[in-house]
């Protein structure tokens, strides 16, 4: 239980712990927050039997694959309730490793994919196989991005891991061990931990632990020592939570994508409850959303419009039913909210229904009023996002907003199958290119530190560029408390442009001169008309652009990609870059003055 609280920062819809003893396997889990297991556990003081275990397994929930309930909170069992199972990740392909257990006669008592596993375990037991080969041929059969651990009541002794895709720890003791997801877990207890490779099983036992690839055969883990303290370990050793959710956001992206093809190539939401008809009756896409959420939108416009050639408008949830905007049962209407509870976005979602519209929600809370009350509903899967200022969240709704421009476009037979998956290809090569943007950060972070506080910032661009101004000089302000504004680079001599004065900078979002050339030259143009007039320009720009070279003081690079996507990549300097002003500011970074993560008001 206290590794759990160490480890809540990272989920909180739901907790539970499995303990085997007594040749029994005592199980007990509870929606929300870890408190409800807490005062679960403490009403069974009167039984204390369960204290006698030396082997147990607990977990705390984010959910993906079903609704924060009891029945969905982890560990989950087995029929026979004699193997428990707990799990981080995504299991790809449950969906079919469900139907062929429940056409076996196997019933299921949760929405979860995790469920399979356990099933799946103690087939293979009843088989002849111990729990450690049981999980051995278990993870062979699995696709996706697994954590898992597992315990057997008839073998009180031993706990079963393996990992895919997600992180798992190893903490050595003095004849304990530990099995986490992060070695906050555990600091309280020991500072020496084994990291997992890629697809690798540990066993735990009496007399140590044992590392194996998938296959059985022995296999190498790197042992080392934590020199953090608890505080920071919590922020995997960052100083800043928001820090981590920026390094965060290449394996966001992935587990925003992962599992999101059918075998027949098409595109699945998470939960819908509108048939193809009505998305192809619509006729008008609007998109509704608050913040850093609105500048995500903004972005898909451009997408949605492109792929499908529906109208698409992006209105602030805060004005939307205010205006008295036209919407009938044609009207598809695209909510996107990182909590699911955002006040202005709810009602905006209200209205719409009540004009007859269609609702897609964006959300990365499952369970959450928006996507409860929306027709059909695409979880971003972040993860939990503690730092006010979004940054992973912002990454994966724009994932989240591509997918449902791909699934539109396809449902819709305006894309051929081969042109959709060639975009799918696309973002999935997007979470490597991240990692390249973020390896090559120092120079941002050492020109952040030299510009902090001097002068207000303005941030300019074209076409999927412009919504990226927006959100950079939103992260400056949220996070700097600086003037910022984001402009489209073609107003500015409509009257921004007398803002600029000797070494005022102005970030640009160079558009690529391969995909739109036409673009790229009037940007390079609007370069010339602040620097003529002693802007210090900061441009990111595509690697390989060597027309930015002459009138940008400093260039960011970010590696080559179709124009739609780039804001993928283009975004993350420029969060790098108001996080660095604002620790050279000495502020606050997690928790700005002024501000809430989740907006319940209206």
């Amino acid at each position: 239980m206290d590794g759990l609280r160490r480890l809540e920062y990272r989920g909180y819809d739901s907790a539970g712990v499995a303990l085997p003893v007594g040749g029994e396997l005592y199980v007990e889990k509870r929606a929300g927050k870890l408190g409800n297991l807490d005062k679960a556990l403490a009403e069974n003081n009167g039984e204390p039997a369960h204290l006698a275990a030396t082997v147990g397994i607990g977990h705390t929930r984010w959910a993906t694959h079903g609704g924060p309930t009891d029945r969905n909170a982890h560990p989950h069992s087995s029929a026979d309730g004699r193997i428990a199972v707990i799990h981080n990740g995504i299991i790809e392909n449950f969906a079919v490793l469900r139907a062929r257990l429940e056409a076996e006669g196997v019933e299921f008592a949760s929405d979860t994919d995790t469920e399979v596993v356990a099933h799946l375990l103690s087939a293979e037991v009843a088989a002849g196989a111990s729990l450690s080969e049981a999980m051995h041929r278990v993870v062979r059969r699995l696709t996706g991005a697994f954590t898992l651990l597992a315990v057997h009541a008839d073998d009180p002794d031993t706990v079963v891991g393996a990992r895919r895709n997600s992180p798992l720890v190893v903490g050595r003791g003095d004849g304990e061990y530990w099995l986490a997801s992060d070695v906050a877990a555990f600091l309280s207890f020991t500072r020496e931990a084994v990291e997992l490779g890629q697809d690798q099983v540990v066993t735990i036992g009496r007399d140590g632990f044992a590392v194996t690839d998938f296959s059985g055969e022995p296999a190498k883990a790197t042992p080392y020592t934590v020199d953090w303290d608890a505080a920071a370990a919590e922020k995997g050793g960052y100083d800043h939570f928001m820090l981590k959710e920026i390094d965060e956001q290449p394996a966001a992206v992935a587990d925003t994508l992962r599992g999101r093809v059918t075998e027949t190539g098409e595109i699945a939401l998470d939960e819908v409850r509108l048939s193809d008809q009505d998305l192809r009756d619509a006729d008008k896409v609007f998109i509704v959303a608050c913040g850093t959420s609105y500048h995500a939108g903004l972005v898909a416009k451009y997408a949605i419009e492109h792929w499908t050639r529906l109208p698409c408008e992006v209105e602030l949830a805060s004005e939307f039913r205010y205006r008295d905007p036209v919407l009938d049962r044609s009207t598809l209407v695209i909510v996107i909210s990182q909590s699911g509870e955002t006040m202005d976005t709810i009602m905006a979602l209200r209205h719409a229904k009540e004009q007859k519209a269609r609702v897609l929600a964006i959300s990365n809370t499952v369970g959450s009023t928006i996507p409860r009350e929306s027709d059909a509903v695409l979880y971003t899967r972040a993860g939990l996002e503690v730092a006010v200022a979004s940054t992973k969240a912002f990454l994966t709704q724009l994932v989240a907003c591509y997918l449902v421009g791909l699934h539109l476009a396809q449902i819709r037979g305006v894309k051929y199958a081969d042109e959709v998956a060639a975009v799918l290809e696309q973002l999935a090569a997007m979470p490597a290119k991240i990692s390249t943007v973020l390896d090559q950060m120092d120079p941002v972070r050492e020109l952040a530190r030299s510009l902090a506080g001097q002068h207000p910032v303005l941030f300019i661009g074209r076409h999927v560029g412009y919504p990226v101004a927006l959100e950079g000089a939103l992260k400056l302000k949220e996070l700097a408390y600086l003037h910022a504004e984001g402009f489209a680079a073609g107003e500015l001599k409509h009257g921004p442009i007398s803002l600029i004065e000797e070494g005022t900078p102005v970030v640009v979002i160079v558009p690529s001169p391969r995909g739109r050339g036409v673009l790229h030259d009037k940007v390079v143009s609007n370069i010339q008309e602040v620097k003529a007039r002693g802007a210090l320009v900061i441009a990111v720009a595509e690697e390989g652009d060597t027309a930015v070279a002459p009138y940008a003081d400093h260039i960011v690079h970010v590696p080559v990609v179709p124009t739609l996507l780039a804001p993928l990549l283009t975004a993350v300097p420029l969060q790098v870059f108001a996080c660095e002003v604002a620790r050279g500011l000495g502020l606050e970074i997690d928790q700005p003055r002024n501000l809430a993560k989740s907006v319940t008001v209206e």
